[in-house]
């Protein structure tokens, strides 16, 4: 291919004024002299084109095939119906007909959902993140293979740098019908024991106007009612416990729809106590009496009654009460009228003195077995006849005192079940054999009752603590008065402040401190899921995990450290995920509450027209009015329209690279020379002839 090209000798601004001026001069010479200075002015002129510096260029080039963008929608809604093998099939017959556009180089670019937890479908993100490598001129036309449901639908293409045609081919069909429940108002945090409200709302298109919608609260069906469609409702349900309470309100299927996954809403509700309320009675004053009063004090969400006896019935000496800066033990008020309220009771060092009749120790079985919380710090009184083995609380008492007091120094020891068990499990200290810790000298010798297994023993392998659930209660059972050693710093002192927490806290039901439990979270890391494991089994069943869609997959847990299995892995959707091993069940949902994904299910061939039409493209759905697949044919089409009934079009471009260029200059060599001197001698020979004429 030749052309011509001027590289100037000087600056194109002088060239060009030197031209004027040389254009002046021969036009004043011409209209002085008359034609005799046309050859000066050719003379002139050809000086010009000197310092042009005229060259034909010869370049040698290779055709280079213009480049077609195939963007395939694989996100979450093109899961739905028939759309992943709609998508399937037209993405082939898209593969097999650009295999007849000899100059058009098809790349196809499949778009998922965003690894990181991003929401939404984002097609022309992916587009020019996969055209930065094509040259402007080269891109014949986009191609968008896509439900419609796109989030990051630019005002034009061409704000995006891209000037091609853009056609859409829609999936789906326009009498799609689907039901799901949207949340209105989901508060994610109640007081325990109080009413909560949540209110929500069914939509549906193509439904019958009425739904039914069932509740539960931690897998457990609380109820079941129908409400219109399309108008907001409220729901009560009460907060059980602290941590998770899981709330699934669920609307029963449409029959033909497009997916149940939006049919269902899950909320972690976290139960939060107003205060926990501790009872605390020391049977006498002792050194660690205060042990127990400061731990329970610095805790802000801790509302701590303590009594301590002062003055038993046996110590009656006749002095008047008037005269005693004492006040009465309110015994029928805390253990009668208000023992519901709280939610743990403590009796340390106690001995029954007949300061509680026998049937308050009935209403503490009562209470303990219906869900309250029983700690018993034990000292000598307790292998004494007064002792509270000897009373009705017995039958809930996790140990039997045989009336002998060991002392001696012993170190406290973690048991084999107390390594698994979240109340001692990797106490500071334990980690060393014997434990970093300090001696405690004295403990209370008792059996354990069948089926408890102590968590921690003490001098000549007696049990120390012992932990046991009574129906709805918890009770535990500390056969020694000598924690407040480790508080002092005794020998270097133990981890007292985490081992008498943690304990106060399991029997007030942590939701962290449970003996088998089962919680995911993200991780914050894309979509990485981590799974823990508690047990007091030495291994941990597999763990399901269901997706938002109903996959399911089988997860296989490793040991981290006794008593806690885990394991982590990618989530391929984003969703609420449902995990389940045996009769534990756990929510986790990576990516946002409700996935944009999810909330718009129905394809749609709306949201992209303005862009599709203000390209030069088109917009069409795939299915025709029988339900049946028709794909447009392709076609390279130089100017005029790019679209028509059953056809899409591609602009090509003509684009080539350039192997190598020859350059001829014009201005340069003997020839120009000769030429130049040709037009000087003509100009003399003229000019001389006219002046002898003259």
């Amino acid at each position: 291919m030749l052309s011509l090209s001027f590289t100037p000798l000087i600056p194109w601004p002088v060239l060009a004024g030197f031209g004027i001026v040389v254009a002046v001069f021969a036009v004043l010479a011409i209209v002085a002299r008359g034609r005799t200075a046309l050859l000066r002015a050719v003379a002139l002129a050809l000086v010009l084109a000197a310092l042009a510096n005229p060259s034909l260029v010869r370049e040698d080039r290779e055709p280079v095939k213009d480049v077609a963008a195939i963007i395939v929608d694989r996100s979450g809604s093109q899961t739905l119906g028939d759309r992943p093998q709609m998508t399937d099939q037209v993405k082939a017959e898209l593969e097999r007909r650009f295999g007849g556009l000899a100059n058009i180089e098809p790349r196809f670019i499949d778009v998922q959902d965003a690894k990181d937890g991003d929401d939404g479908t984002k097609l022309f993100t992916a587009l020019s993140q996969s055209l930065a490598d094509v040259p402007p001129e080269r891109l014949a036309g986009v191609v968008m293979l896509t439900d419609g449901v796109v989030h990051d639908i630019p005002a034009s293409l061409e704000a995006l740098g891209i000037k091609a045609p853009l056609h859409v081919l829609v999936t789906g069909h326009p009498d799609e019908r689907d039901r799901q429940i949207k949340m209105l108002e989901a508060p994610r945090f109640g007081i325990v024991g109080k009413d909560l409200t949540i209110r929500a709302e069914v939509q549906e298109r193509g439904g019958t106007g009425s739904a039914t919608v069932t509740v539960r609260r931690d897998g457990e069906e609380l109820g079941r009612k129908t409400f219109p469609t399309g108008q907001p409702f409220s729901l009560t349900t009460k907060i059980e416990h602290g941590g998770p309470n899981v709330v699934e309100i669920e609307v029963e299927p449409l029959p033909g729809e497009l997916t149940t996954v939006n049919n269902r809403a899950v909320l972690p509700i976290e139960g939060i106590r107003e205060k926990l309320r501790v009872l605390l009675v020391s049977g006498e004053p002792h050194q660690g009496e205060r042990t127990w009063r400061n731990l329970l004090k610095s805790d802000a969400n801790v509302d701590l009654v303590h009594f301590t006896i002062l003055r038993p019935p046996e110590k009656q000496d006749g002095t008047p009460i008037s005269e005693l800066s004492l006040i009465a033990f309110p015994t029928r008020e805390l253990f009668v009228q208000k023992i519901k309220d709280f939610d743990l009771i403590i009796f340390d060092r106690y001995a029954n003195q007949s300061v509680l009749p026998s049937a308050y120790f009935d209403n503490i079985v009562r209470y303990v077995r219906e869900g309250g919380a029983l700690l018993v710090a034990a000292g000598p009184e307790f292998a004494s006849p007064m002792s509270l083995a000897r009373t009705r609380l017995s039958s809930v008492l996790p140990g039997e005192p045989n009336g002998k007091v060991v002392e001696q120094a012993f170190k406290a020891a973690i048991t084999d079940v107390g390594t698994r068990h979240p109340v001692t499990r990797a106490l500071p200290g334990s980690e060393s054999k014997p434990p970093a810790w300090g001696d405690w000298l004295r403990i209370v010798s008792a059996q354990s009752r069948p089926g408890v297994q102590p968590i921690l023993s003490g001098a000549s392998n007696l049990p120390l603590l012992n932990l046991s659930r009574e129906e709805k209660g918890r009770v535990a059972l500390m056969l020694s008065d000598q924690s407040w050693l480790w508080a002092r710093g005794y020998q270097q002192g133990g981890p007292y402040l985490d081992l008498l927490r943690r304990l106060a806290h399991w029997l007030m039901k942590e939701p962290g401190l449970e003996e088998e439990a089962l919680r995911a979270q993200t991780t914050g890391r894309g979509r990485e899921v981590r799974v823990e494991r508690q047990t007091m089994k030495e291994t941990a069943e597999p763990v399901t995990v269901t997706g938002p869609t109903g996959n399911a997959r089988t997860l296989d847990l490793t040991q981290a450290e006794p008593g806690l299995f885990t394991a982590a892995f990618e989530a391929e959707q984003l969703g609420l995920h449902t995990l389940r091993s045996g009769n534990l069940v756990a929510f986790v949902s990576v990516g946002p509450a409700n996935p944009r994904e999810l909330a718009d299910v129905f394809s749609d061939t709306e949201r992209l027209k303005a862009v599709a039409e203000s390209s030069g493209g088109t917009i069409r759905r795939l299915a025709d009015a029988n339900g049946a697949t028709t794909v447009p044919r392709l076609q390279a089409v130089r100017g005029g329209r790019l679209g028509g009934a059953d056809w899409i079009g591609f602009r090509p471009s003509d684009s080539a690279n350039i192997l190598g260029v020859e350059v001829y200059p014009l201005a340069l060599g003997l020839w120009a020379l000769a030429a130049l001197a040709l037009a000087v001698l003509a100009m003399w020979l003229v000019e001389g002839r006219r002046g002898r004429a003259a």
